[in-house]
């Protein structure tokens, strides 16, 4: 692994770290679009003149130009979240509550921060009327990013943030660009039911749209790369693209002890 290389500062499931040395080759270029960002392992970490970067969660997009903005002004303002006081269930729950009754701005971006480390397992979730339901994590005393922050803004000033969905992002890409999509994955299992799936936003027929609109680009000059399970789904999705499948290291347990080696695929579009 590089010696450069910063993990995010967000804790995220399924984040792409580990999966750099694979993903480099692929992806290289002038401008880098990533429609699902998530925590950014890809941007972050892969030399680009320029990223135009988007999520659909605005309160991930919100945190983003907030650090981008107030810099080292902003990690210590996050910082002064990060106290003893606050590492026990009421105050978090506290904070939560003040988070989904509409707080805002950089108070909101530094909640989402302080949540994201002292709540469980790194969570990001939400309830359907939107409120931000992850529990309190029960850490001994959770890590501060100061150092992947930092690196953070250093990248951002050539990274334009965007809150959107797929399609409009990667509508705005042109010959030359390269696009890196790590959407929401399928259930493991190709028998396994697309219901519960669905609820967290993202349905079989998107995962169709997204397919769709790579080979579109990839007709026009733009290569795409996306990030998936390696299933009967997705390979009768990506049936037009070149695959690349290996298999990774899953949790599946709280503590992290056990592993299960997961099969993913690249279905690289060009």
């Amino acid at each position: 692994m590089n010696s450069e290389r910063s993990r995010p500062f967000l804790k995220w499931a399924g984040g792409k770290y580990r999966l750099l040395d694979r993903l480099q080759p692929l992806l290289q270029g002038t401008k880098l679009i990533e429609p699902f960002v998530g925590a950014g392992s890809a941007f972050l970490n892969l030399p680009f003149e320029r990223y135009l970067v988007g999520d659909i969660n605005p309160d991930l997009i919100n945190l983003y130009e907030c650090l981008k903005n107030e810099k080292t002004k902003f990690i210590e303002y996050s910082r002064s979240f990060f106290v003893e006081s606050n590492n026990k269930k009421s105050q978090y729950l506290k904070f939560r509550e003040e988070f989904n009754n509409g707080a805002k701005g950089r108070r909101r971006a530094a909640l989402f921060v302080y949540m994201n480390r002292f709540g469980f397992n790194g969570l990001c979730r939400y309830n359907k009327s939107g409120g931000f339901n992850v529990p309190f994590g029960r850490h001994n005393k959770p890590y501060f990013p100061a150092k992947e922050m930092l690196h953070f803004i250093g990248v951002a000033k050539k990274t334009k943030f965007v809150c959107g969905d797929f399609v409009s992002l990667m509508n705005r890409a042109r010959k030359g660009d390269v696009v890196y999509c790590d959407p929401p994955y399928v259930p493991l299992s190709p028998t396994a039911s697309f219901t519960s799936y669905a609820a967290q936003g993202f349905t079989y027929d998107q995962q169709v749209e997204l397919a769709y609109r790579a080979q579109k680009l990839a007709n026009r000059g733009v290569k795409v790369v996306i990030s998936n399970h390696d299933n009967a789904i997705t390979r009768q999705i990506y049936q037009d693209a070149v695959i690349e499948s290996f298999y990774v290291s899953r949790f599946i347990s709280r503590d992290g002890a056990n592993r299960k080696a997961a099969k993913e695929l690249l279905a690289i579009y060009q």
